[in-house]
């Protein structure tokens, strides 16, 4: 129950750095603690106390399996997550070439 909690406090802490934090390079650092945070969770609900891992064998008998469709997510999502990123920093590398600022208060000139 601790490491849930653990985790919910990591995601708060992304989501914090996401909605205070006016420099863009700390709201880019949050995106990437939440994308971890959530990673971090669907790993802890496909794990088992002395779980084996899910590969067939006509010898054993199938019991206390580790679930691996969240291990194919969390896969997934870390590639996803590495895009996202890197997208995020080309903008951020855009926005700073263009205004000379990573602070989102002093750029003035975006509103649409």
């Amino acid at each position: 129950m601790l490491v849930y909690l653990l985790c919910l406090l990591l995601f708060s802490i992304g989501i914090y750095c996401i909605l205070r934090k006016r420099n863009i390079i700390k709201i880019i650092v949050g995106v990437i603690i939440s994308e971890y945070a959530v990673n971090m969770f669907f790993v802890l609900v496909a794990y088992r106390m002395e779980g084996r891992s899910p590969v067939f064998s006509p010898e054993s008998q199938i019991e206390n399996m580790v679930d691996a469709l969240p291990q194919a997510v969390v896969l997934t999502a870390i590639v996803i997550g590495l895009a996202t990123t890197a997208l995020l920093i080309a903008l951020a590398m855009r926005i700073y070439d263009k205004y000379g600022t990573f602070d989102i208060t002093k750029i003035r000139e975006l509103r649409g």
